[in-house]
């Protein structure tokens, strides 16, 4: 399966009209990581205490080159597709965030990492809030960019949002429906949870819409919704578990979108929250505003604790 995705990808490499992303710096590695179930596609470079960067619906891990070529320079950064987005592989099952947390529990361990720090996005965050909180020990810092966690304070008026109708759209019929127009569906999430669209460029379009084209891309994508409901049952457990997170919590939210309430709700799970709102941005941070949002995470990972 692996072999099939990578001569997909090069394929796509190779074609001159689909302009790529920024490329992650020369002096990464990528890795391919056995673990739970599943093999995870990871990219490793620098030196220094690790972090690990945890991607969203719609894009992979190639969205945080212009972040990881920042750490890179005194921090071994690691950044893993999510279990059945981009190029890792495509299992029929295991997509609630508990399990999840499983595959960077079996990342970290296979590169040998004890602790670190954390920054996520959109579905980054709820897989990168479940690691968290059954290894709190492991994290060191958490940056969590706009995106809800299931169950957790306001998620029911927030699921009444007319404009998160995908969180219910899925099952054969919609992948039928997506089959072949996948740069379609996706288009509309680019569009409606952008501040100015055209900052998501037509190369970066290009490039996902074709990953989530390959075999079982799509499948895996609505997959990751389709847990929602067991994710909230998972999130309240860890709650009255193990009580809220004490490591430093960064949430940050694009003004046109989550905004401050992306540490409205991180105070219901953590103790210690310092909010940053990027100015003229939606939810693609790293698209929108990548010289802010960089220099907002750079910041708080640089304080001491």
């Amino acid at each position: 399966m692996i072999r099939t995705l990578l001569i997909g990808l090069s394929m796509l490499t190779a074609a001159p009209a689909m302009a790529q992303v920024q490329p992650s710096p020369p002096a990464f590695h990528t890795q391919e990581i056995a673990t739970n179930g599943t093999t995870i596609h990871v990219r490793v470079g620098g030196h220094g205490p690790a972090v690990i960067l945890l991607h969203g619906y719609g894009e992979t891990g190639d969205m945080w080159a212009p972040l990881a070529a920042d750490l890179m320079r005194d921090h071994t950064v690691i950044v893993p597709d999510l279990r059945g987005l981009g190029l890792s592989s495509k299992p029929a099952g295991g997509y609630d965030k508990k399990n999840q947390g499983l595959d960077v529990s079996g990342v970290l361990d296979a590169l040998h990492v004890g602790k670190a720090d954390l920054v996520t996005h959109d579905i980054g965050n709820m897989v990168g809030y479940a690691f968290a909180a059954e290894n709190p020990g492991r994290v060191t810092r958490f940056v969590i960019m706009d995106a809800p966690l299931p169950g957790v304070g306001p998620w029911e008026e927030i699921l009444k949002n007319p404009l998160l109708w995908h969180f219910r759209f899925g099952g054969p019929d919609m992948e039928r429906l997506v089959a072949g127009r996948e740069r379609i569906y996706l288009d509309r999430f680019w569009n409606e949870f952008s501040a100015t669209p055209a900052k998501f460029s037509e190369g970066s379009r290009a490039h996902y819409a074709a990953l989530y084209a390959l075999p079982g891309g799509m499948h895996a994508g609505f997959s990751q919704f389709a847990a929602f409901d067991q994710d909230a049952i998972d999130n309240q457990a860890f709650l009255a578990k193990g009580g809220k997170l004490t490591m430093p919590v960064m949430a940050v939210g694009g003004d046109k979108s989550f905004g401050l309430t992306m540490a409205a709700v991180m105070r219901f799970t953590a103790t210690n929250v310092t909010p940053l709102v990027i100015a003229d941005s939606g939810h693609w941070l790293m698209e929108e505003q990548p010289a802010a949002t960089v220099a907002g995470i750079r910041a708080f990972l640089d304080k001491p604790i």
